[in-house]
C-alpha cells in the first residue's frame, strides 16, 4: 500500500485514540484562528488530491469554520404576523449543508479564485471545519493546464452560490444514478416534474 492508502485508513478511524487526540488539539488551534484562514498545505493531503488538489501554483486551500445547528428564523422578537402555519422561528433547518455554506463564505472572500471542491477536517460542540480547494482561473499555470482549465471559462464564476460543487449538487438531492435518479431526469427534480406534467403537441401530428 502507498502513503496515501495508509492516511486514508487512518482518518477512516476517527475515534481511534491518535485521530481523537489530533483532531482534540486541532479544535482548539483553530479556534484560536480567524473563521477564514489561508493554508500554506492541506491537512488532509490525500484527501484534497482525490478532489483535483495539485501542489503547485495556481491552487490555494483555506479552511473555514461554520457554525452548527440549525437556522433560526429572522423574525423580530420571533413574531410572525401571519397564520399559525407560518409561526415556527426554532426548529428550521438551512436548506443547504454546512459544508455549501463554508464553500459559498470562502468563496464570497475570495472573489477572483474559482471553488473547486472541499472536504470536512473537523468539528468540535459549536463549529464545523471545513478545507476549501480554490483555482486561479487568471494563473497561467492553471490556464495552460487542460485538465483543469476548464474551470477558466465565465460560465464557472461562483459555482459555489449556484449549488454546481460535489457539496452543492448533494443538497440538491443529485447525487444518484440509474433507477433511483428517475425523480432528477433532466437535471432537477423540477425539471423531472414538469417533463411528466407538460403535454408537448408537436405542429405536425
Amino acid at each position: 500500500m502507498g502513503c496515501y492508502k495508509y492516511m486514508e485508513e487512518l482518518w477512516r478511524h476517527k475515534q481511534s485514540d491518535a485521530l481523537r487526540f489530533l483532531l482534540r488539539v486541532r479544535a482548539w488551534e483553530y479556534r484560536q484562528r480567524n473563521r477564514i484562514t489561508k493554508l500554506s498545505r492541506p491537512t488532509r493531503t490525500d484527501k484534497a488530491h482525490r478532489l483535483g488538489y495539485k501542489s503547485k501554483q495556481g491552487y490555494v486551500v483555506v479552511r473555514c469554520a461554520v457554525r452548527r445547528g440549525g437556522r433560526k428564523r429572522q423574525n423580530h422578537r420571533g413574531m410572525v404576523w401571519g397564520k399559525p402555519k407560518h409561526q415556527g422561528i426554532n426548529h428550521l433547518k438551512f436548506e443547504r449543508n454546512l459544508q455549501s455554506v463554508a464553500e459559498e463564505k470562502v468563496g464570497r472572500k475570495y472573489a477572483n479564485l474559482r471553488v473547486l471542491n472541499s472536504y470536512w477536517v473537523n468539528q468540535d460542540a459549536t463549529m464545523k471545519y471545513y478545507e476549501i480547494i480554490l483555482v486561479d482561473p487568471s494563473h497561467a499555470k492553471i490556464r495552460n493546464d487542460p485538465r483543469i482549465n476548464w474551470i477558466v471559462n465565465p460560465v464557472h464564476k461562483h459555482r459555489e452560490c449556484r449549488g454546481l460543487t460535489s457539496a452543492g449538487r448533494k443538497s440538491r438531492g443529485l447525487r444518484k444514478k440509474g433507477h433511483r435518479a428517475n425523480g432528477i431526469k433532466g437535471g432537477s427534480y423540477r425539471a423531472a416534474w414538469l417533463n411528466r406534467n407538460v403535454t408537448k403537441l408537436k405542429r405536425y401530428r
